[in-house]
């Protein structure tokens, strides 16, 4: 746990980052590469404090020093100092000092497209260790930094990796994971990008051929398993096209033996969200989506993950011109027979879909505050329990804004799907493990053999010199 001002430290109180590391042993060369130590917090105080907040929000350094956020923004601004004793903690912060014990880990994963982390949280919750992450958005970046310990890689453009993986991958990970951009696939991309007289699916030179990249990491690094996400559209975008030319690289040049399954979030989470997850192991198994366990569509309602109308700052109401724009709207085109219109909830109802357009108006989720009032959107935090990022009492850190917090959940997976997924895929995963494993000992056998007996040729039968991790 971290200290605050007037705590007992448990290490002697050492200006320096080079100080407060070797006193536990690690070096100052190893340390600065991941955290580049500018000098001493006395004569570079300005530096802890921006750091801090980079990684962690305003918010969160406000949280951890008993302060208030404005407090902070003026340390940074210059307009006031902060004590010696607040530089400590800031500094133990950013250096992540008092984190937890590393856990046991059963398999390794890497998370591609990783947005701020859906993934990875199912699966590390299974056991997995992420050894490699690429997410090309800063700011993705910076909420995935304030929520992990991102001890190795974090790449950012794929395209800029995806030639000379084996450089930034070097071991061959159990699983690989990626939610592929789903914009090029969605409905409402497609219908977008059409009314725009722009190109979808694999037309999208930007986003729509990255799957191709996926395939062409998953051919050199040969994991044992994979997972993709993407919504639901993309087993039907092109009449079924791009969804075929997807199964058949996995399956018919890759070889994997591969399954789908198109699963709505609603019951996990108060809020209908259906996404299409493919699932492929290099190998026969006994994987079934049969095993998936859905707690029923009621099992969550949105009382579940609303704050107390206490903790909702005004500022989430709509106004008035704004709430009287959406009803005009919606009323015009439930006149012409469309569907278009806002989605006003209750407590005991779940929502629409949160999408990444959510900052613009909020229309997709309203929450119901009573006829006397205008309905509000969605807090930053509620939304991080929409999605179950929020889990067992901890908080997931926000250190951005609200805009692009509302993006990043609207792009997020619903974690407690991923981990029923991972829960499920675990048991194989590990077989292919200990499969690949005997492998390898098997042909050092014969290659010891071959090596004792030079005068005698020595056939290795085919199967014995499989592809070994």
């Amino acid at each position: 746990m971290l200290l605050k001002p007037g705590s007992v430290l448990l290490f002697p109180l050492f200006s320096t980052a080079k100080h407060l590391y070797l006193q536990l042993g690690k070096t100052h060369d190893n340390v600065s590469k991941k955290y580049p130590v500018r000098g001493s917090m006395e004569q570079e105080p300005e530096w802890i404090i921006k750091n801090a907040v980079a990684a962690l929000g305003y918010d969160k350094v406000a949280e951890q020093l008993g302060k208030n956020s404005r407090t902070v923004r003026r340390w940074v601004s210059g307009e006031s100092k902060a004590s010696k004793s607040d530089l400590i903690v800031m500094e133990q912060l950013y250096l992540h000092l008092y984190k937890a014990a590393p856990q046991k880990t059963d398999f390794t994963f890497i998370d591609l497209f990783a947005g701020i982390g859906g993934l990875r949280k199912g699966f590390e919750a299974n056991g997995g260790n992420c050894t490699f992450t690429c997410e090309w958005d800063e700011y993705a970046q910076k909420t995935y930094r304030a929520n992990f310990d991102v001890e190795h890689e974090l790449a950012g453009d794929i395209n800029d990796i995806v030639d000379n993986i084996r450089q930034h991958i070097p071991n061959t990970p159990d699983v690989l994971l990626a939610g592929f951009p789903c914009q090029p696939f969605s409905i409402a991309g497609v219908s977008k990008k059409n009314a725009l007289g722009r190109p979808h699916g694999f037309e999208c030179k930007t986003q729509g051929n990255l799957f191709f990249h996926i395939a062409s990491i998953l051919q050199e690094l040969r994991p044992p398993a994979f997972l993709l996400e993407n919504v639901k559209n993309l087993e039907r975008h092109d009449k079924g096209n791009t969804f075929r030319v997807i199964m058949d690289i996995l399956e018919k040049e890759l070889g994997y033996k591969v399954q789908y399954k198109v699963i709505d979030a609603k019951g996990f989470v108060p809020q209908h969200r259906e996404r299409i997850f493919i699932v492929g192991f290099d190998g026969t198994t006994d994987f079934s989506w049969d095993d998936f366990q859905h707690p029923g569509p009621d099992a969550k309602k949105l009382k579940d993950i609303l704050l107390p109308d206490s903790e909702v700052d005004s500022k989430y109401t709509l106004t008035n011109n704004l709430w009287t724009y959406l009803q005009n709207y919606a009323a015009k085109h439930k006149a012409a027979g469309n569907g278009f219109g806002f989605g006003l909830v209750g407590e005991n109802d779940t929502t629409r879909t949160l999408s990444a357009r959510y900052y613009k108006d909020g229309s997709e989720i309203l929450i119901d505050q009573g006829q006397d009032k205008n309905p509000r959107r969605l807090t930053p935090r509620e939304c991080a329990r929409l999605m179950g990022f929020d889990d067992f009492g901890k908080e997931f850190v926000i250190p951005v804004s609200d805009t692009r917090a509302y993006k990043q959940f609207g792009n997020a997976v619903v974690v407690p799907v991923i981990r029923e997924i991972a829960r499920i895929m675990k048991p194989h995963i590990m077989k292919i493990k200990e499969r690949r494993v005997q492998q390898c000992s098997q042909q050092y056998s014969v290659q010891q053999e071959t090596r004792t007996m030079p005068s005698m040729p020595h056939q290795v039968p085919e199967n014995q010199l499989k592809y070994a991790a």
